[in-house]
């Protein structure tokens, strides 16, 4: 998930330290024992209230926008210079001042897109209709399903081309099954939106037929595909997802999408095998392609066009689309300013080039140097959890230590940046240069194909608040846009360190060993490593968290939603072992003399821990945010990373003094603790 910088305590040495707790963010009317998360995060939640262009705004928000606006600073002094032609500044610059060319976009109207519009409308029979998903596939346009590398679950030293399902618009495939209120009201919105965009883009005009019917043609086929969709937690299990076939099996189970020349015209002639992730999606697709009405595929193209070019047209395109995605889907009242949209877009389009700059202004070495001091700390706790599991047999505990201690750790930036000399930033319109951007990063994916994986590579930019662990390559990897505050107080004692940045290192730790990660091995490849008992004794741990977290009630209105226990379990195995691990670190630290086991501002170092690992998750979030996310993200709500999560930390209830009858208390025996 996330985390932040933290400094050795040799840093401190002569300095005198605060408590790291700010009581400004703390609502001490509330006793802590009846719901903790007010108790740490009332004042901050109070004096952050959202505003008209947020759904959800917290502490990872605050330093987002504090870097966004640190990206703008530099690119608006790239735009002031006078740059060279052709290189990644002049490039940055033209691409931002397009975007915020708001006369021209308007001027333009759909004129972008209707080169696109045509050549759909003038599609002739199924060859041609297969041939048009690589014409879009090539821009960035994914209809029916996406390609890209990614290392060969059983040999993850090798790249190899996967497919995955995609093409279905409304932002989640049960959005388009379930009968919810929520549910219907969300694909009337949607076919408003389509049928505004289509009037917008020209095309009920280029094909004759009207908007609105031409919305509920593409209804019908989006909720075909979403019939033949994988779930979320279907597609959380990455034995289901992982689908080897050879070109040959493909063109037998899907006959009419002619992966052979799919392949070939994606610069991709030598391909043989290839991982199909859904196969009876595919089958649909296939189905779609051979039988479906030539119109009505012809109309579904067209729309994905419109809706990946929306964002880059004119206002009528870019209001239409917050109405649906932003009003509609999260309750958010405002559209973003207009610099933080295009801002946005330049780190998509050019994010390594824009990160380089970024670490040279904003990040020090040093923060680079103390994040490993940190990490290793955290290892080293790690270890002593794996040895104290008591459901696990010795055999296990040797393949864990194996896994954790080949752990490699990428730290603020990567060590060679991307080069984007084969990108083409031109001055005709801000969403051919998209195209162009999506072309160019298809064709680099196409490129590591069938070849040794880059275990160099880097799976976020250096400016990206997040971190991430990835299983193929069991890596951590901490960008240098959440090295800093709010996430790490150079000036505190390390509890809060601990507590904050600590616990998120030991979140991404973990996450090698959670429901989807414990099931690669060291090298990354999809392995069974576990003792047959041990697998059952996770499984019936972890199924306590699950529970758990499904009595949760999230909504009433419009109807009784709950937590999702099965889709949040990966992450919600990794906060529980983040913090035990983090804490177990402190601990350490503490018997060292690096922390001050005294208290401080009333807290002791315990509790100051614990108020800082509820401090990171402050976060005010409207009610239709919450309901998409707990439907969508398999991270559980803010609020519940702290009071559903930690009274399954004995430590947090002994630190506050929470006995049984107390809100926050849970009884031993329904506690989970697996790392």
């Amino acid at each position: 998930m996330a985390l932040s910088l933290f400094a050795a305590t040799a840093c401190h040495k002569g300095a005198e330290l605060t408590s790291g707790i700010n009581f400004d963010n703390l609502d001490t009317t509330v006793n802590p024992a009846d719901d903790f998360y007010r108790y740490a995060c009332g004042g901050w939640l109070d004096s952050h209230p959202l505003d008209a262009e947020h759904s959800r705004y917290g502490s990872f928000d605050v330093l987002a926008e504090t870097n966004q606006e640190q990206l703008r600073t530099l690119i608006d002094s790239l735009s002031a210079a006078k740059n060279q032609q052709g290189t990644n500044a002049d490039k940055i610059a033209t691409l931002y001042n397009m975007g915020m060319d708001s006369a021209t976009l308007q001027q333009q109207g759909a004129a972008p897109i209707r080169p696109l519009m045509e050549e759909i409308a003038a599609l002739k029979g199924r060859d041609a209709l297969q041939k048009e998903v690589i014409r879009l596939h090539k821009v960035g346009i994914d209809p029916f399903f996406a390609l890209f590398g990614e290392a060969d679950a059983e040999d993850a030293n090798q790249c190899i081309a996967w497919i995955y399902q995609t093409g279905t618009g409304m932002g989640d495939r049960d959005y388009y099954l379930a009968n919810d209120t929520r549910s219907k009201s969300l694909r009337e919105s949607y076919q408003t939106l389509m049928t505004t965009e289509f009037a917008l883009s020209g095309y009920d005009q280029i094909s004759g037929i009207p908007a609105e019917k031409l919305a509920k043609m593409v209804m019908g086929m989006e909720v075909r595909l979403a019939t033949a969709q994988y779930d979320k937690l279907t597609n959380r299990d990455p034995f289901k997802t992982y689908n080897k076939k050879t070109l040959d099996e493909a063109e037998k189970l899907a006959p009419a999408v002619n992966f052979k020349a799919y392949f070939a015209a994606m610069g991709l002639p030598k391909l043989t095998s290839f991982n199909m992730c859904q196969p009876e999606y595919i089958q649909e697709v296939s189905k779609v392609l051979a039988t479906a009405d030539e119109a009505t595929i012809k109309a579904y193209y067209a729309w994905q066009v419109i809706n990946s070019a929306a964002a880059y047209l004119s206002d009528d395109f870019v209001n239409a689309n917050f109405e649906y995605y932003g009003r509609a889907l999260s309750g958010t009242e405002q559209l973003r300013p207009r610099w933080k949209r295009v801002t946005s877009t330049v780190d998509g389009a050019m994010g390594e080039a824009l990160g380089q700059l970024y670490v040279e202004k904003y990040f020090p070495q040093a923060a680079k140097d103390r994040m490993v001091t940190l990490v290793n700390n955290l290892k080293e706790a790690f270890g002593m959890r794996i040895d104290q599991a008591t459901w696990m047999d010795n055999s296990t505990k040797a393949k864990a230590h194996e896994k954790l201690n080949t752990i490699m750790v990428k730290i603020g930036y990567p060590d060679k940046w991307r080069d984007y000399s084969g990108l083409k930033i031109e001055k005709d319109s801000y969403f051919a240069n998209i195209l162009r951007s999506n072309e160019f990063d298809m064709n680099y994916a196409i490129s590591k194909i069938d070849k040794p994986v880059d275990k160099s590579e880097w799976g976020m930019t250096p400016q990206t608040v997040n971190a991430y662990y990835n299983p193929t390559t069991n890596e951590i990897c901490f960008p240098a846009g959440i090295l800093q505050k709010p996430f790490f107080d150079m000036n505190a004692d390390d509890a809060v360190n601990y507590g904050a940045i600590g616990v998120v290192i030991g979140h991404e730790m973990t996450h090698g060993f959670d429901d989807q990660g414990r099931q690669y091995d060291k090298d990354g490849n999809l392995n069974d490593w576990w003792a047959p008992q041990d697998a059952e004794n996770f499984k019936s741990r972890a199924q306590v968290l699950v529970d758990c977290f499904n009595k949760v009630i999230v909504s009433t209105t419009p109807d009784t939603l709950y937590a999702n226990g099965e889709l949040s379990l990966g992450e919600n195995i990794a906060d529980n072992g983040g913090l035990h691990i983090s804490y177990l670190a402190m601990q350490n630290a503490i018997a060292k003399g690096q922390v001050n086991k005294e208290k401080m501002d009333g807290f002791t170092p315990e509790q100051r821990f614990f108020l800082a690992y509820a401090g990171v998750w402050a976060s005010n979030i409207r009610p239709e945010a919450a309901i998409q996310l707990t439907q969508i993200d398999v991270h559980s709500l803010a609020k519940n990373r702290v009071n559903v999560t930690l009274p399954h930390v004995t430590e947090f209830l002994e630190a506050f003094g929470i006995q049984p009858g107390c809100a926050m208390y849970l009884a031993p025996e329904m506690r989970a603790q697996l790392w």
